[in-house]
Formats: structure tokens, sequence, C-alpha cells
């Protein structure tokens, strides 16, 4: 199952098509990562798709990512001699789940999100729905499957991102032990459901089915 839940948001409809160099896939740029060739020749990740130069797209997959790396793709797409690092998959990883913590941290000085299972839970049942609800990938599923079942007593299909951990999600929003948290719908919120998809393609699951680590059972969520 997918992180996050197929919706469309306001950007699908803009979003360009572009061709894999690994698979040979033509896919929508959200599913896809954007590489260019930086100053040294090197591979440099450009995950906003703004930085000059012709685009190199790889689809949002470690295993793919590192196979362009280890065929040499890149140069080849290229036509010159580039350089990508070995570490090039985990070094996306990075800048995504950075991207996805900048999101986060602006939602919440926007006033856009709220933490904590009771927050979530009423913001579920209140006049003004949620458009994404934040699931850590480590938190124990109860708590996960009591909102999702109190989501859809309300008839709502909302998408969840979960790969990021606790402490990631933590560090993003500038508290201890983040566990649920809710967006209301906007850009961020749209925002953050392209990054947490493209993520997901470079994190492993765990025995629940999700991304990360395995849950702790029992522990104090908020």
């Amino acid at each position: 199952m997918l992180a996050v839940a197929a919706r469309e948001t306001r950007h699908d409809k803009t979003l360009r098509e572009r061709r894999c160099i690994v698979t040979g896939d033509v896919l929508p740029e959200k599913k896809l990562v954007r590489f260019v060739v930086g100053p040294e020749n090197d591979i440099v990740p450009d995950l906003a798709a703004k930085l000059p130069g012709r685009g190199i797209w790889v689809s949002a997959d470690a295993s793919l990512l590192q196979r362009a790396v280890a065929k040499n793709l890149f140069a080849k797409t290229a036509k010159a001699q580039v350089k990508a690092a070995a570490d090039l998959p985990a070094l996306v990883e990075r800048l995504l789940v950075a991207r996805l913590q900048d999101h986060l941290g602006l939602a919440r000085r926007s006033g856009v999100l709220v933490t904590g299972f009771d927050n979530v839970e009423r913001a579920l049942t209140g006049r003004r729905k949620p458009a994404l609800l934040v699931q850590a990938s480590d938190g124990a599923a109860d708590g996960f499957r009591k909102l999702s079942s109190l989501a859809a007593s309300q008839g709502l299909e909302i998408p969840v991102l979960n790969v990021l951990s606790r402490e990631e999600l933590s560090v993003a929003l500038g508290r201890e032990n983040v566990v649920h948290a809710a967006l209301f719908p906007g850009p961020l919120a749209d925002r953050l459901a392209l990054d947490a998809e493209r993520l997901e393609g470079f994190r492993p699951r765990n025995n629940t089915g999700r991304t990360g680590p395995n849950p702790v059972p029992n522990e104090r969520q908020e």
C-alpha cells in the first residue's frame, strides 16, 4: 500500500511527463527525480526542478537510481564525462527528508498543521477537514488504526504520509515524540503529498507494510 494514497492535487494537471533514463518509461514529473550536470561535471539532484541546464530524469526509486550510477547512464545521457557519486541514492533520500521537514515546519508556523492524537481526532470531526494525515513510520499501529477508522466513519478518504520517523517529525516540528499530525487543505499539503510519494521509493518497508523501522508498542504518542 502506498504511503500516500493516490489523489488529484491542483498541481497534477500541470505536471509534465518525462522519460526515465533507466526504464525508458514516460512518467509524470512527480514520480521522477531531476538531475543536472554541475559546474564540476558532477551529477546534482534538483528536487525542485529549477536548476539551469538540461534535466536528466530517473524514477523515484533507490534501486533504479543505483542502476543508473552503476551502468554510467548519466554520462551516456549527457554525452559527456560526468561523475555520479556511488552514494547518490542516499543523498537524494536525505534531501527529500529535509524537504519534507521544511514543508512541515512551514505548515506549523503558518497555522495549517495540528499535532497530537487528540488534536487530529478533533480535526477529523470538525467543520474544516484535513487534507493530509501524518503518521510516524515507527509509531504504534493502534493509533493509526483508530484515526483511519474515524476518518472512514466520517466518509473521508484522506492521504496518509508515513515515510518519516518520530525523530524526523519531531525535528521538523520542534516538539518531542511527534507521532500524529494533520494538515489542512492548501499548497503545503499538496507539496508534502508529492514529495512523500517520491521518498517512499527510497525507504525500505518494515513488517507492517509501512516504510521505516518497526513500530514501538505502548509508547506515549503525541
